[in-house]
C-alpha cells in the first residue's frame, strides 16, 4: 500500500495504518448517551423510525473524534439522533456541566429533507449552542450534490464567479445515515464532492438472501429486487474506490461500517 498524507490532517503513514489508527475502538469514551441523545432515541421507537445500532454510533463517534475536519456533513438527518452524539462530542453534554467537548470542525450541515424533521435538528443545534456553525438544510441531498457539481464546474471555469457555494468547501466528511435504498446512491456521490484526503462513512447495506427473481422490463421492482440492486451498487462502489483510493470496513455487533478515504 502507498502512503497517504490526509488533505485534513491526518499524519502521513501507510493505508493498513492509517486505517487501524482510525477505524479502533476508543476505549477512553463512554457507550452510553447522554440524556439528549436516549430522549431522541426513545422518540425514535415512538415514531417507528429506526435508529443506527448503538455499535456503529459509537464507533462513528470514536472515527469522528480522531480527524480534525474542517466542514462536516451528515445526510439524512432525521430528528437529529446521530446529530446529538456528534454535538456530544463536539461541545460536550449540555446536561453534564463536567462534559467538554473536542476537535469541533468548522462547519457543520445536516440535509433533511423533511422539513418538520429539519425544524427538530434546528432545535437542537440552537440547544447547543451551535447555530453560529452548524446549520439544517432542508433539501435532497441528490439535489445539494447536483448543485455542488454544477457550482465546481462553473467555479473552475470561472475562478471570481459570484454565486456562493451550496455547502461550505473544501468537504472534509460526510457520515450517511439514510435507508439502505438511498444510502448506496447518497455514498457514491458524497465520495466525488470530497476534497483530498476527505472521508466518507456509511453502514453497509444487509446481504441480500434468497431467489427474488430477475426484475421484468417496464416492470417495477419488488422490495426485495431493490434490495438485491442495491447492495449491487454498493459491490461497483467498493471495488470503483478500492481501484483508486482506500476503503477499510469495521464489523461490528449491529452491522458493517464502510470507511472510504479520497486520495490525493
Amino acid at each position: 500500500m502507498g502512503d497517504v498524507g490526509g488533505g485534513i490532517g491526518l499524519p502521513t503513514m501507510s493505508q493498513r495504518e492509517m486505517f487501524e489508527q482510525l477505524l479502533g475502538d476508543d476505549e477512553s469514551r463512554s457507550a452510553s448517551e447522554s440524556e439528549i441523545a436516549a430522549a431522541i432515541g426513545e422518540q425514535m421507537i415512538h415514531m417507528d423510525l429506526r435508529p443506527l445500532p448503538r455499535s456503529i454510533r459509537k464507533r462513528i463517534r470514536d472515527i469522528v473524534g480522531r480527524i480534525p475536519a474542517r466542514n462536516v456533513i451528515i445526510v439524512g438527518g432525521g430528528i437529529g439522533h446521530l446529530t446529538a452524539w456528534m454535538m456530544d462530542l463536539w461541545c460536550g453534554d449540555p446536561s453534564n456541566e463536567e462534559s467538554v467537548g473536542s476537535n469541533r470542525p468548522e462547519t457543520l450541515r445536516v440535509i433533511e429533507e423533511g422539513g418538520k424533521f429539519g425544524v427538530i435538528i434546528d432545535r437542537l443545534l440552537r440547544r447547543y449552542d451551535a447555530s453560529s456553525w452548524a446549520q439544517v438544510i432542508s433539501d435532497s441531498w441528490a439535489e445539494i450534490a447536483a448543485e455542488i457539481v454544477s457550482w465546481n464546474a462553473a467555479s473552475a471555469a470561472l475562478p471570481d464567479v459570484a454565486r456562493s457555494t451550496p455547502l461550505p468547501q473544501p468537504i472534509d466528511l460526510v457520515i450517511i445515515d439514510l435507508p439502505e435504498v438511498e444510502r448506496i446512491q447518497a455514498t457514491a456521490s458524497a465520495f466525488e464532492l470530497l476534497a483530498p484526503g476527505g472521508i466518507v462513512m456509511a453502514l453497509e447495506p444487509q446481504v441480500p438472501t434468497g431467489d427474488v427473481g430477475e426484475p421484468e422490463l417496464g416492470v417495477e421492482m419488488t422490495s426485495a429486487q431493490q434490495v438485491v440492486a442495491s447492495f449491487n451498487q454498493w459491490i461497483e462502489f467498493v471495488q470503483s474506490v478500492n481501484s483508486a483510493h482506500s476503503a477499510a470496513f469495521v464489523e461490528l455487533a449491529g452491522g458493517t461500517l464502510g470507511v472510504f478515504l479520497r486520495s490525493a
